[in-house]
């Protein structure tokens, strides 16, 4: 495997990067309690990938089996407990525990602990994640149905 081809083609650097103070509001909250800070989406970086920081409230909370057909998502493990399904069994993750899952691979996430939690959410390419989270928020999926988790390529699997 080589290096990408350029996507940048000046002789010269600029002045481009974004920054975000670890004091900045969350952008979603959930109704158990639960946020998603979007760290970079898919606008700011481009469509390279989507990385969001998900702060799980005390409250059980997290979706079902799940897979996706166009993007990877990884998970990485800040704070707390979080059992991560990689499509055979369920983990109990803790901080520095890291999952990836390629496209088409089951997984799922959920906090069961009774404690606040926190991780890292990555996808690749990436994808605009966060109009599927507030879409969780405004109660889109009840009103869409299978529609709206396709929209978002999100293929939900019965447990």
């Amino acid at each position: 495997m080589s290096y990408p081809d350029p996507r940048y083609f000046a002789d010269t650097g600029e002045v481009s990067a974004t920054f975000r103070p670890a004091g900045a509001e969350p952008e979603i909250t959930f109704a158990s309690g639960g946020t998603c800070s979007l760290l970079s989406t898919s606008d700011t970086s481009g469509g390279l990938y989507g990385l969001y920081r998900w702060d799980f409230a005390a409250a059980p909370s997290g979706p079902g089996t799940h897979f996706h057909k166009t993007m990877s998502e990884a998970f990485f493990v800040l704070k707390g407990a979080v059992r991560l399904f990689n499509g055979e069994k369920w983990v109990e993750a803790t901080p520095g525990d890291y999952l990836f899952v390629p496209p088409g691979g089951l997984h799922a996430f959920r906090n069961e602990s009774g404690e606040p939690a926190s991780m890292l959410l990555m996808f690749a390419p990436g994808a605009p994640r966060e109009n599927y989270f507030r879409g969780l928020v405004e109660g889109m999926q009840n009103t869409m149905g299978e529609a709206f988790f396709l929209e978002h390529d999100q293929y939900n699997v019965k447990d």
